[in-house]
């Protein structure tokens, strides 16, 4: 594919030993300031969801708005739903459980998976999405309660000519580079060389960026 421009590929498939679904954003030539500010934002309320933790009991739209914060407070939003459940060899969106602003009555329990996906879209121009899978896992046990996080379970790195390491904090920081250092090592030993080449160059660290 020539030219330059952004390519959204929603994609996945059912196996025998499960179910997946991953949305990535791919850079075609020479990104604008505004794709990749719009890319760091929708990149910071996806990692801002995939770290939450949360107690006993939460449903899946009181997390949403961790999805949607840092775009709100630039005046921008998406128009869809930040997760879905997946089957289990079943349907790709799959409930009871979610995240989204529908105020839907699903405790997030431990083994479900859900998507985590927020994004922008701007008519005429360009539109960006992000999306790994999550599960939910138990996290400990305080005087309040058991509270749960998400264990990230997708391989595939982030778009790293589209991130703005400037607008990201030094813990948002570490974050990509650990999940591009996790991805580099489960994947480098299955692909060609050619692959590895780009593997390497996809997920190469920001800390040299800051």
């Amino acid at each position: 594919m020539e030219g330059n421009g952004l390519l959204v590929l929603d994609t996945g498939g059912s196996y025998a030993f499960g179910t997946t679904d991953v949305t990535r954003t791919v850079l075609f030539g020479k990104p604008t300031e505004e794709q990749i500010r719009d890319y760091t934002l929708v990149l910071k309320g996806h990692l801002a969801l995939a770290s939450a933790r949360f107690p006993e009991g939460t449903n899946g739209y009181q997390l949403d708005v961790l999805a949607r914060q840092h775009l709100w407070q630039e005046g921008l939003s998406y128009f869809h739903g930040t997760g879905h459940g997946v089957g289990f060899r079943l349907n790709v969106h799959e409930g009871p459980q979610s995240i989204s602003p529908k105020p839907i009555v699903a405790p997030l329990k431990e083994g479900m998976i859900v998507s985590d996906e927020p994004g922008i879209y701007r008519s005429g121009s360009h539109g960006i999405r992000i999306e790994n899978l999550l599960a939910v896992q138990e996290d400990g046990q305080t005087e309040f309660g058991t509270f749960y996080s998400f264990e990230v379970l997708t391989l595939c790195p982030l778009e790293r000519d589209l991130i703005d390491p400037d607008m990201l904090t030094g813990e948002e920081v570490e974050m990509v580079d650990a999940y591009h250092a996790w991805v580099y090592d489960e994947l480098y030993e299955l692909i060609d060389d050619e692959a590895v080449e780009y593997l390497e160059y996809a997920t190469r660290s920001l800390l040299g960026e800051e």
